[in-house]
């Protein structure tokens, strides 16, 4: 079973019953980078309980990473060798339902099998990177996950399910599931409840509607694509190449390194939003960054409109905020256009500092700030992303969001490595 499918069955730790939940999950750790205040204060509301905080490295602070990394590779170590984690599921999955704002959102905790996954240029594996992966991004990751017995995951993976034959089924059951935990998340981050899928009828109807997915794709199938979570995804293989080699072929087809624990959701779920991934720069001034950027477009054969056809975008800067229509665009895709010019405009001011943001308040909230000028993104057709992936081979990095900050994946689940 799952063997053509990418995906495996794994045992899914937990920690024990007394914990806490709304103080051991944490969102995702490449959340809020430019809010330190947020980490602050989740730090205030875990104080000294057991939580994925002290098993994780926020971005915002890998500075750090030198003296926390090892902290971290304790605690994990501890947490097991104390019973803290304990497996909540032996072989199976885990099915979960995230509630935000934005409604319900199911989704199933599973091992991705990483040899079906590849995130190097021209491949096509089953599972496939959707925007580009940043190779200066990974050594700090693989420094965290080099020594570390667990694995927590904040990866969120698509399917293109348009007739709901995996996870709905096992929704319409879910009362005659085994219930492993039911509450509300930390700072407005939702609720969050999961069960267990175990029995081997389950398991078997699951491999067997994704194998039938699978089918109807053709030749070179892309069944699986990151939705959230490329870096991480792409740090998993990175590790698992780097031992792969130095072990038996038995050993590589079960050495728990060779998979990594993600969340399966479905793109057609209707809670499912898309946001575009905005911008904002640090150390910048409007009216001579936009001067820039029209001697960057008439070299290249665009120009810059207030309105019209073209790729648009709103500049927010202190005290004001204006629209910009780039006619003839470079890029085949807005973020694609916007990003060509920010790398070239940024290798000229290496004085100025970028950030990735998600949500348009954040974003506003951030180019008010003396000296910031922030780019906010159009919408992103959730309705065309499979297509675009496939035609474009990835997206540009940092192109799209599921959901806000705070809808983003909390630590909960955990597999050893």
């Amino acid at each position: 079973m799952f063997e053509l499918n990418a995906i495996r069955p794994a045992e899914i730790l937990l920690p024990r019953q007394d914990v806490a939940p709304e103080t051991w999950a944490c969102v995702a750790c490449d959340q809020y980078t430019s809010q330190p205040e947020y980490w602050r204060k989740v730090a205030e509301i875990v104080g000294n309980r057991p939580s994925t905080l002290n098993l994780m490295l926020p971005e915002c602070d890998l500075k750090d990473s030198g003296t926390r990394v090892p902290k971290i590779h304790a605690a994990m170590a501890k947490a097991l060798a104390e019973g803290l984690l304990e497996p909540a599921v032996r072989h199976g999955f885990v099915l979960c339902e995230r509630t935000t704002a934005s409604g319900v959102r199911p989704g199933l905790v599973c091992a991705v099998d990483l040899e079906d996954y590849d995130y190097a240029a021209g491949t096509l594996p089953l599972v496939r990177p959707t925007e580009q992966t940043i190779a200066a991004r990974l050594p700090a990751r693989l420094t965290i996950r080099r020594g570390a017995p667990v694995e927590l995951t904040h990866i969120l993976i698509l399917m293109d399910d348009p007739d709901r034959t995996v996870l709905e089924p096992l929704l319409e059951k879910k009362d005659a599931l085994r219930k492993l935990y039911d509450f509300d998340l930390m700072m407005g981050g939702g609720h969050l409840a999961g069960w267990a899928v175990e029995e081997e009828t389950d398991l078997r109807a699951v491999d067997e509607a994704l194998t039938r997915l699978r089918e109807k794709l053709g030749p070179h199938p892309m069944l699986l694509a990151v939705g959230d979570g490329n870096h991480s995804l792409a740090t998993a293989k990175a590790y698992w190449n780097e031992i792969r080699e130095g072990l038996t072929a038995e050993e590589r087809a079960h050495h728990p390194a060779r998979f990594a624990l993600c969340e399966i959701e479905n793109i057609h779920a209707e809670a499912l939003l898309f946001e575009p991934i905005h911008r904002v720069l640090t150390g910048a001034e409007a009216e001579r960054l936009i001067e820039d950027w029209q001697a960057y477009a008439a070299a290249r054969g665009m120009t810059l409109d207030s309105a019209g056809e073209g790729h648009a975008f709103l500049l927010v800067y202190p005290g004001g905020e204006r629209k910009i229509v780039v006619r003839n665009p470079e890029g085949r895709i807005p973020c694609e256009t916007i990003q060509k010019f920010l790398d070239a405009w940024l290798g000229a001011h290496p004085e100025t500092e970028i950030d990735y943001i998600h949500g348009e308040n954040t974003l506003r909230a951030l180019a008010g700030r003396k000296g910031c000028v922030g780019f906010l993104l159009p919408e992103i057709d959730k309705r065309s992303f499979f297509e675009d992936v496939k035609t474009l081979g990835v997206l540009p990095r940092k192109t799209f969001s599921m959901g806000e900050a705070e809808e983003k994946r909390f630590y909960m689940e955990m597999k050893r490595i």
